[in-house]
């Protein structure tokens, strides 16, 4: 039996204000499932230096009475890091000075069903002395795996007090490495109802046109969110009848955007 952390109870009489304690569905995006706890195979397609922090990230996640993670060997190559249906392909590379620490991407069927994804995490900026810290990988390897269950951030301020969840977007990232129960709390809500078929296999069908690369900000499609500056931003590529890829881009601070695509 999971023993989730769980402090419901004691943050009730401060949800009017604390900005963490806020819904941070993404979307309403799900894996269509028929029973809880589902089981969401993560593709390990990382090196050595990145070994550790994804096998951190599945084991934080899996605390969720609702959704247990397992990391499996991968399926694609870091580049172009291509998408298998039902599950999520976790991908590290010297990707470029393209501006980004990480990329979530998720393929939507039927308006809200995540049928697969992918991670990217950029090692032309985690091999430099700013971000090649474990407390960075963990917060971004987190975050972004975070988002590909369809959670948003919990706070979209980058410069207050850390909340103590890798969902939080902060440039503290010591207190802000793993989730936390308001985190598992807003899975529960997210995966509350069943579906009557599910989108962990290999046979959700997809228009054709969803295979194709989407590497940067000109095949990412339109931007539908921007926050703090644009540090963070949310892009949908439209494929028509509930078809789409969504992306969330975590900028690197200060850095020129679109370089290296």
């Amino acid at each position: 039996m999971k023993h989730r952390r769980f402090l419901l109870l004691a943050v009730v009489g401060v949800l009017a204000v604390g900005v963490g304690l806020a819904s941070h569905s993404w979307g309403g995006y799900h894996w269509a499932r028929t029973a809880n706890p589902f089981t969401l195979k993560l593709g390990d397609n990382v090196t050595t230096a990145w070994e550790l922090y994804l096998a951190t990230t599945s084991s934080d996640w899996s605390q969720s009475i609702v959704l247990d993670t397992t990391v499996v060997a991968g399926s694609t190559t870091p580049k172009p890091c291509r998408a298998t249906s039902g599950r999520v392909e976790i991908c590290n590379s010297k990707y470029g000075g393209t501006g980004w620490l990480g990329v979530a991407q998720i393929w939507i069927t039927g308006g809200v069903h995540i049928a697969q994804g992918i991670v990217k995490v950029n090692d032309t900026y985690f091999n430099t002395p700013t971000y090649n810290k474990p407390e960075w990988r963990n917060l971004v390897m987190c975050q972004e795996v975070g988002h590909t269950f369809g959670l948003d951030h919990q706070d979209e301020n980058f410069s207050n007090d850390p909340l103590g969840t890798c969902m939080d977007y902060s440039n503290i990232p010591g207190p802000n490495q793993h989730p936390n129960n308001h985190d598992y709390y807003m899975l529960e809500s997210i995966y509350a109802h069943l579906d009557a078929f599910t989108t962990l296999s290999a046979s959700t069908p997809m228009p054709p046109a969803m295979n194709m690369d989407l590497d940067g900000p000109g095949q990412w499609g339109k931007l539908v969110k921007s926050s703090r500056g644009g540090k963070h931003e949310v892009y949908e590529q439209d494929f028509g009848g509930g078809h789409k890829v969504v992306t969330f881009v975590t900028w690197v601070p200060g850095e020129e955007r679109g370089r290296g695509q």
